[in-house]
């Protein structure tokens, strides 16, 4: 057996670091809203999609939403509570329409969302989350809504200014990745696996 001062001991506790390094960073996921239905209006078969969808996941500090439409023919818009529950899209927190947006959650608090087309909201296209300072969250229905949080959290910036006649335009972030969520753990088990193998191979 090798002495403990040897370059591969070395090698190995600096290994073992890195790896505790990863495990502490990579458990974030990337969410598609509404799984296979993606954004858009509800069907009549299930027009509490986004509210189901909600409750059945979890939502932790540095994980994403990502909304996945036709950007001729969707958008996405962040809105304040009130504007969630009264469906009034004029005066958006953020708004987004490449088809391809991503919300990174940066911070805890109430995060609502709705489609920025004129009539969508009313057909049930809107989503509320909401993101506790121990990064757990959970999902409510419109009528069963908390108090609104003192601030409205968003990673783009400032509050645009929405122009008379029509919603401001474009500040998204996108993503080509239209997976449900990204299992990146599982990096963090081969390199356990392999460590693993490596302390046995000088054993």
């Amino acid at each position: 057996m090798g002495r403990f001062g040897s370059p591969k001991y070395y090698f190995l506790w600096y290994a073992l670091q890195f790896f505790l390094l990863i495990q502490t960073r990579v458990f974030c996921y990337q969410y598609k809203v509404g799984d296979l239905d993606a954004w858009g209006i509800p069907t009549s078969a299930n027009p509490n999609v986004y509210t189901n969808w909600a409750t059945y996941h979890a939502f932790n500090l540095g994980d994403s939403l990502f909304f996945l439409y036709p950007p001729s023919q969707d958008s996405v818009i962040q809105v304040t509570e009130q504007s969630y529950n009264s469906c009034n899209i004029t005066d958006p927190i953020l708004y987004m329409s490449n088809g391809n947006s991503l919300f990174n959650i940066t911070q805890p608090g109430e995060f609502y969302f709705t489609s920025g087309v004129l009539g969508h909201c009313d057909n049930a296209q809107k989503l509320h989350i909401s993101v506790f300072g121990n990064g757990s969250s959970s999902a409510f229905s419109p009528s069963y809504a908390p108090a609104a949080s003192p601030s409205y959290p968003t990673v783009f910036g400032s509050i645009p200014m929405a122009p008379s006649s029509s919603l401001p335009s474009s500040s998204s972030s996108s993503s080509s990745s239209s997976s449900l969520k990204i299992p990146v753990f599982l990096l963090s088990a081969a390199i356990g696996f392999w460590i693993s193998a490596l302390l046995f191979q000088i054993s």
